[in-house]
């Protein structure tokens, strides 16, 4: 099993189709997309209605061979005994072949004008009422926001959708959303996972993968497998001691930032089982929760790491801009968070040219002063440019956390939810990040590696000792990062 999980452009699975239509007879790409749509439907019919037959099912249908997947799926799935109506978007460009199929067995054909009346009201969709609908508007080819009769069916529908290879009205190659666009609860990926299943993950909802045949390139944007990260995750061997393990260097917080030290260190001190020594001001603050840490006031009194994290909490002003450029001018991997990133904002020379591994971990507003731009929609495009302008690595926080590298794929991390979306969850990651530096992985499966215990935590201290979330914050979560980590061997069976 690859340790990876591939993302690919609409180009590159349009060339990865092209090749497969040499090798297989005509149609049966189609005929696999639809039979793997009408087997996920079918599933979700039995767990949510008991049942196949009798139940209802509509097709919303656009032009093109996206369009002729779901109306194959939909033969298929009256065959089966569903109830099954197609609504065509654009009934002159319909799928022929896919409209002859569900006609054929007995599936019922609207248009949109049909169902709509002048007013916007639904009346077809509301009497019928599915128990799932199909979303086939568009497919890969698809930019931009539904259009105005597709929006207005979608508005009018409050029923479950599952959407044909990714939902309508969401940029496959960015995940932009830039009008109405349809909320799947379930997405059935044909062929390849597409950048938007990663980068707009709450419009997909739960990401199915029906394998088409496709022969496909090495990604340029991918997701580490939790398996992998789970089996990588450094643990002490028999011949290990506390500085063959990576000793990590923190220098954060502040007397206005105490809690930020506490929560940069712990994480650092949770995330392995080295040493972690601390410089700064919050010395006693960090010994109060973690006696283990080993302090100094000072960079050069701190004694020998292996890398250093810088930033949150550390103040903008002269001593910590000193304190940065004594770090910088190490051979050492180091990590910029926070006040940090503002310091180099304003002096970018401290940090280019640097030939050491060097990971900087910006939020958007962060990316902005750091670039003199603001993100814009193409977030993989922005984090490769600013990586390879530097020559360095960038971590772009968010819910889908991206991280590039100069000449090598941008990976992405898809959190699941928003739950660490909370003060202080940025310095747990830096943490994080900089014990796995000091046990000597590379930067980008580093900040990668971190970003995903950095969102297990999160969601486990969100649902701790009960099935629902509830809000939390950066404590719970750094007091969680053991369990991630946990969990993670777990699933690599170590």
């Amino acid at each position: 099993m690859s340790s990876q999980r591939g993302y690919f452009t609409a180009d590159e699975v349009r060339v990865a189709e092209a090749e497969l239509f040499t090798r297989v007879p005509e149609g049966m790409p189609m005929h696999r997309a639809a039979y793997g749509l009408a087997t996920v439907v079918a599933s979700e019919l039995r767990a949510r209605t008991s049942g196949i037959a009798g139940r209802s099912v509509l097709l919303l249908v656009g032009s093109g061979d996206n369009g002729g997947d779901v109306l194959w799926a939909g033969s298929m799935l009256r065959r089966r005994g569903a109830a099954v109506t197609a609504v065509l978007l654009n009934p002159e460009r319909a799928h022929a072949k896919g409209l002859a199929a569900l006609r054929k067995a007995g599936g019922r054909i609207r248009t949109a004008s049909d169902v709509l009346r002048a007013d916007g009201a639904n009346y077809e969709i509301n009497s019928a009422a599915p128990d799932l609908v199909i979303d086939g508007i568009v497919g890969i080819s698809g930019r931009g926001p539904l259009r105005p009769s597709a929006a207005e069916l979608v508005a009018a529908l409050d029923v479950p959708i599952i959407a044909a290879d990714l939902p309508s009205g969401v940029d496959p190659d960015t995940g932009a959303i830039t009008g109405p666009a349809v909320r799947a609860e379930v997405t059935v990926a044909f062929g390849a996972y597409k950048p938007v299943h990663a980068l707009a993950a709450p419009y997909c909802g739960r990401i199915e993968l029906v394998p088409i045949g496709l022969r496909l390139p090495e990604p340029n944007l991918a997701a580490l497998e939790p398996a992998e990260i789970g089996a990588r995750w450094p643990i002490p061997g028999p011949t290990d001691d506390k500085y063959t393990q990576g000793v990590t260097g923190i220098c954060a917080g502040s007397a206005t930032y105490p809690g930020a030290a506490v929560l940069c260190t712990g994480a650092a001190v949770a995330a392995t089982s080295g040493m972690v020594r601390y410089a700064g001001t919050g010395s006693a603050e960090v010994l109060g929760h973690f006696p283990e840490v080993i302090a100094a006031q000072t960079i050069t009194s701190t004694g020998r790491v292996q890398s250093w994290v810088f930033g949150p909490g550390a103040g903008t002003e002269t001593d910590a801009h000193k304190r940065l450029g004594e770090i910088l001018a190490t051979d050492l991997p180091v990590v910029v968070d926070a006040d940090g990133l503002t310091l180099l904002a304003g002096d970018p020379d401290l940090v280019r040219g640097r030939t050491a591994p060097t990971v900087l971990t910006p939020h958007a507003g962060e990316f902005a002063r750091l670039t003199g731009q603001e993100l814009g929609q193409d977030r993989v495009a922005a984090v490769r440019d600013l990586a390879e302008s530097w020559q360095l690595t960038v971590l772009l926080k968010g819910r889908a956390t991206l991280i590039a590298s100069p000449g090598r794929p941008v990976l992405v991390n898809e959190a699941g939810g928003s739950w660490a979306a909370t003060a202080g969850a940025g310095d747990v990651l830096s943490g994080i990040i900089g014990a796995l530096l000091a046990a000597g992985y590379d930067p980008a499966w580093s900040a990668a590696a971190a970003a995903r215990v950095h969102a297990l935590a999160a969601n486990l201290a969100a649902h701790e000792n009960h099935p629902s979330a509830a809000p939390t914050s950066a404590s719970p979560l750094l007091n969680h990062l053991r369990a991630a980590i946990r969990t993670l061997r777990t699933v690599a069976g170590t």
